[in-house]
């Protein structure tokens, strides 16, 4: 019996170690399997279960001046991103106390990530301190889901603010990376001036890593990926301006903190040399964390610091449109250079409308040279009277008002050339005649331009009869090699002749030289043409305005100011003008005594200014009725 038991146990022995022995055999064949013969197929899997991928950004271009000055550059700084699915919401707290958020927010930001996606890195926090950064980085063990990134923030070296012509950037929206697979939540964008325009050059390509994580999730450190791995991401597009450093900051001090414009172009080309919105904001407080106190603060500003006046402030040209006037009147045959026109001081046409050009017979050019409101009066009702109101604006679409001008700053104003459409829009139909016509042929009345349009116009008198495309960037840099010319065609305007302008060029020159104030006007051994004007504003003061080209027979440099609620555009818009005009040309200013008068004029009281009873420089200029 015993033998017989101690026989079964001996078997089942041998049994057992069967099976132990061919379940190893399997496993060690499936290792073999897997290890050799599918290694293929299994080391992907398993490196997915070990690795994250993290998507990275490549370096934002940089913007240089048109001497390669560097106007806008790149500064790094840290910054705390957040993958949802491997973080633990037991470390609000201390997460949200170290990096200085308030709890309700610091939630907001987490459901935002979620939202996102649960399974790849969101900002958690930009532009954080060294001191907090430091503090996570040493407890990243402790902190699964809570990963690292360095970022740029951008930097403004420049003495130029140039605010509206560089424009801002700000964190992209959840709706922003919808259907986007170059922004990620909480990626640095363009959103105004030439950052938002050209935004998809300067933002650089998207790259990938990996980092290996431990069962818990949690960073081990960045992997080194044999295939299919992009560690460095094509940079962003350098862009180089045709903005002139020194020249735009000297346009800034000009116009200090006054309500206004500048701008200076070269009219053969539409380069812009210079632009200024004033006022301006600080773009460094809205460079890295949004200072949201400072953000407030200019959104609600009376001064309205964020429009952009350059593109966007649309009112009456005043005295600037008689130049153009001018033109088209020769165009539609309604006058010639040696057409003569009385001015006895008043022009009746109902109801008497003052000219304070000295009374006697003007032709074309002593019209502009003494801004006769009598000739365009008589000149305008010609036009309305002959049922020729939207020949003349289409003649006014022509050459560039009445539409956008194509400027590389995104969205701009239109302006108003009223035709018959217009006016029928505003009166009604058959409730609008001559008395609301007459003014048109001044600049008043319901007719609206911008500053960029204005010079465009002004180029366009200048050179011939070209419409220039207004333009800020002249080159862009790929690669930070290979640089690419940006063309920008213009357009010629083929009814506009040499013999045309010639009276228009005369007549501004002698505007100059004849201005009441031609002591703040002219520049010794430079020649200018010009036209100053005075918009009529019923809610305050009036606008200023001043156009110009120099030299007179080779323009090289056009320039518009606009003073808002500035008086009269002979003393608050043409020496800023001026002195710009100067800068180009020279290199340098040598009149001392010009700036000390941009420095100290104060526009005058609109209260006091309506108690002279209409004997001022704004009657003068723009035909304001007594």
């Amino acid at each position: 019996m015993k033998t017989h038991d101690h026989a079964q146990v001996q078997l089942l022995r041998r049994i057992l170690l069967g099976i132990v022995v061919v379940l190893w055999g399997a496993l060690f064949f499936r290792l073999i399997q897997i290890q050799v013969f599918e290694y293929e197929r299994y080391q992907p899997l398993s490196q997915k279960n070990a690795l994250r991928l993290e998507t990275i950004a490549g370096t934002r271009g940089t913007i240089y001046d048109k001497s390669g000055e560097i106007l806008v550059e790149n500064q790094p700084v840290f910054t705390v991103t957040i993958t949802p699915i491997d973080y633990d919401t037991s470390n609000n707290q201390q997460i949200a106390s170290i990096l200085d958020i308030e709890m309700d927010e610091y939630i907001k930001r987490i459901d935002r990530a979620r939202r996102y996606s649960r399974h790849r890195p969101s900002v958690l926090a930009a532009e954080v301190p060294f001191g907090p950064y430091s503090l996570l980085e040493e407890n990243r063990w402790r902190l699964p889901g809570i990963g690292f990134r360095q970022q740029d923030k951008r930097n403004y070296p420049s003495s130029a603010r140039a605010s509206h012509v560089f424009g801002y950037l700000r964190e992209a929206d959840l709706d922003e990376t919808q259907g986007s697979e170059s922004i990620r939540l909480g990626d640095k964008i363009g959103k105004s001036g030439l950052e938002l325009v050209y935004d998809p050059m300067l933002r650089g390509g998207l790259g990938e890593r990996y980092y290996r994580v431990n069962a818990l999730g949690q960073s081990l450190g960045e992997y080194t990926l044999a295939s299919n791995e992009r560690p460095n991401p094509p940079r962003g597009d350098d862009l180089v301006l045709t903005i002139d450093e020194d020249l735009q900051a000297y346009a800034e001090r000009l116009m200090g903190d006054s309500k206004g414009a500048a701008v200076v172009m070269d009219p053969s080309n539409g380069a812009l040399l210079a632009l200024l919105s004033s006022p301006d904001i600080d773009l460094a407080r809205l460079a890295g964390r949004l200072d949201r106190e400072y953000w407030a603060d200019i959104n609600t500003d009376s001064l309205t610091p964020l429009f952009n006046r350059v593109t966007s402030a649309s009112q009456p040209p005043g005295s600037t449109l008689k130049p153009l006037m001018g033109i088209i009147g020769q165009q539609m045959g309604l006058i010639t250079p040696e057409t003569v026109i009385q001015n006895t001081g008043t022009y009746r046409l109902g109801r008497d409308y003052a000219d304070l050009a000295p009374p006697g017979e003007y032709t074309l050019e002593s019209s502009l040279a003494f801004s006769s409101n009598t000739y365009f009066f008589e000149l305008m009702e010609k036009i309305a009277r002959q049922g020729k109101l939207d020949e003349w604006a289409g003649y006014l679409r022509d050459v560039g008002l009445g539409q956008p001008t194509g400027i590389d700053l995104g969205s701009e104003s239109r302006g108003i050339v009223p035709d018959s459409s217009r006016m029928n829009q505003l009166f009604g139909p058959k409730r609008w005649g001559l008395g609301d016509l007459i003014n048109l042929g001044i600049g008043q009345g319901v007719f609206s331009v911008t500053p960029i349009q204005l010079a465009v116009t002004t180029s366009l008198i200048a050179n011939g009869g070209q419409r220039v495309t207004p333009h800020l960037v002249s080159e862009r840099i790929v690669g930070g090699a290979t640089r690419e010319i940006l063309e920008y065609p213009a357009t010629p305007v083929t009814w506009i002749e040499k013999s045309t302008l010639e009276p228009i060029h005369k007549g501004m020159r002698a505007a100059v030289q004849n201005s009441v104030v031609s002591w703040l006007l002219e520049v010794p051994e430079l020649e200018i043409a010009g036209k100053t004007g005075t918009a009529q504003n019923p809610r305050g003061q009036d606008h200023g305005w001043f156009t110009a080209f120099a030299p007179v027979n080779d323009p090289q440099v056009v320039v518009v100011v606009f003073m808002e609620n500035g008086g009269f555009g002979s003393v608050s818009a043409a020496p800023i003008g001026s002195l710009l005009i100067e800068k180009v040309l020279t290199g340098t200013t040598n009149r001392a005594y010009v700036e000390r008068h941009v420095d100290a004029y104060v526009p005058p009281d609109p209260d006091e200014d309506d108690e002279n009873d209409g004997n001022d420089e704004n009657d003068e200029e723009d035909g304001v009725t007594p």
